[in-house]
């Protein structure tokens, strides 16, 4: 598999996701499509809409590369600061918004420019988009450390965001709730942990230290993952749900996973001895995803799939962002 071929793999909608854009007619906008996952989803909408609608993708586009590979496969692109309340009020109308923007890596050196890009970002973009219905991405690391038998934490349990990028992660959420409740702002708010490329994620990570010899962390010993093509079918997905108040989805794998199993595996495919690096504690940051089982259809590449994917794809060297994840974290210092 090249990446062109990846992209198309990533981007590729199931009948459900065409269905959920058909039950909400009109324009899509992506706020913050640069990142990791918005050219994927935004080319997901772009091929599910077959050109019954505008898919806009707006970002600083610091990519290029990005933006015209979006543009070749039908994805209109704007250029915009969304720090800027009065280029975000000039973007074009659309009754569908996907909301992507945020900032996590170098909040521990900059913690101001995080606290904006997640909170008043939010706020310019709920404002302009008040009338519309609005997805937007938010993160499992809103909740505290869980008891890895209990299986992860639920939507309606208390938050306890470790850390002034989770804390601003909260604050991202708030400003949309209160949209939601102040302009009855149909608000659906999903939060992701851990979803999975070749080219970046926990698979990654973790193959890349077994197959370079090198420790892999145990601090955070057990994770939830998702292939980044099911995730953007889920979020996709979630438009219809959205709603006021604010509905509100944990978007994962169901199973809890073992970083030193994982190692473990990749050890054997590699013919490799896996090393490690402190010991499993007995919570995790993890979600439990039963409220998204029950509304969506279930994540269609299973972890032996993308641990074959990742492990063909780090040995033959394949591309990656050189982006680590930083899953061994617990202390919420980014």
């Amino acid at each position: 598999m090249n990446e062109r071929e990846l992209d198309d793999l990533l981007s590729t909608p199931r009948s459900e996701t065409i269905a959920a854009l058909e039950a909400c007619p009109g324009d899509l906008v992506v706020l913050g499509a640069g990142g990791k996952m918005g050219p994927t989803l935004a080319r997901m909408a772009a091929r599910a809409a077959n050109g019954s609608r505008r898919v806009i993708a707006v970002s600083r586009w610091s990519s290029s590369d990005a933006e015209r590979a979006l543009n070749d496969c039908g994805v209109e692109t704007i250029r915009c600061d969304l720090l800027d309340r009065a280029a975000v009020s000039r973007l074009p109308d659309a009754p569908n918004v996907i909301f992507m923007a945020g900032q996590k890596f170098g909040t521990a050196s900059a913690p101001t420019m995080t606290w904006a890009m997640n909170t008043i970002v939010p706020a310019n973009c709920a404002e302009r988009y008040r009338e519309s219905r609005i997805v937007a991405f938010s993160t499992g690391n809103v909740y505290a450390l869980t008891p890895v038998d209990i299986g992860g934490s639920r939507e309606n349990d208390a938050l306890g965001p470790a850390g002034e990028y989770a804390a601003s992660c909260v604050g991202r959420e708030r400003v949309l709730e209160l949209s939601a409740e102040q302009y009855g702002t149909r608000v659906g708010i999903v939060r992701l942990n851990y979803a999975i490329d070749l080219r970046y994620g926990v698979l990654v990570d973790i193959a890349l230290r077994v197959h370079g010899d090198d420790a892999v962390p145990l601090t955070m010993g057990f994770v939830n993952v998702i292939w980044q093509g099911d995730a953007s079918r889920i979020v996709l997905e979630c438009l219809p749900h959205a709603s006021s108040p604010a509905f509100v989805v944990n978007v994962t794998g169901r199973d809890v996973l073992s970083v030193r199993s994982i190692a473990e595996w990749f050890a054997a495919r590699f013919g490799k001895t896996a090393r490690f690096a402190g010991n499993e504690s007995a919570d995790a940051l993890l979600s439990n995803t039963d409220r998204m089982r029950s509304l969506f259809a279930a994540p269609e590449v299973s972890l032996q799939q993308m641990q074959t994917w990742v492990a063909d794809w780090v040995e033959k060297g394949g591309p990656v962002l050189g982006k680590p994840t930083r899953f061994e974290a617990r202390d919420g210092r980014f």
